[in-house]
């Protein structure tokens, strides 16, 4: 069976871009795996750390995670305009296995954030370089005003069938690939 392997660029017990995916995941007709970054922690990437002790264990096991699967979803948060310090430092960590982490895989990239504009900064962002990291972006979405959006582990609104469209185009995607 198909697989999709989900994470939010977080490190927060209580993120909402989680939260997003967990909410998410009820959509999905294929193998669906969520983690959570809080289980691949690494220090703040160096490259005279990773000269000394090498990329650590966590990231060659994240990034083994990401190969087995068939699909990606990582939902971002957003700090200060950009993501968050712990997406950025797993992908600096990624790229030292393979400067094309996301391995060509089919890629879908969501965001969220309590206000009205999503995390879309973020979002921006890694859609403009994460091709260059291997991402086959089939598609984004940021969603806005988190709490009244999902609601009871519910996603609510229009934004759910945007949501679901784009998740069909994932899982379609993976299935021509096969």
């Amino acid at each position: 069976m198909k697989k999709i392997l989900a994470f939010a660029g977080s490190n927060s017990s209580t993120s909402i871009n989680h939260q997003l995916l967990e909410a998410l995941g009820k959509e999905v007709e294929v193998n669906f795996e969520l983690i959570s970054l809080c289980d691949y922690g690494a220090p703040l990437f160096g490259v005279d750390l990773k000269n000394e002790q090498g990329v650590p264990e966590s990231m060659q096991s994240l990034h083994e995670k990401m190969k087995s699967a068939d699909g990606l979803i990582v939902s971002a948060a957003e700090h200060n305009g950009s993501m968050a310090a712990v997406l950025k430092n797993t992908f600096d960590w990624l790229s030292m296995l393979e400067k094309k982490f996301f391995l060509h895989k089919p890629t879908l990239f969501i965001s969220t954030s309590p206000g009205p504009r999503g995390a879309a900064s973020s979002l921006k962002h890694l859609v403009e370089i994460m091709p260059f990291r291997g991402a086959e972006i089939v598609g984004h979405k940021s969603v806005p005003s988190f709490y009244d959006t999902v609601v009871d582990g519910e996603i609510r609104g229009e934004i759910k069938d945007e949501l679901v469209a784009l998740i069909r185009t994932l899982e379609t995607t993976i299935n021509q690939e096969s």
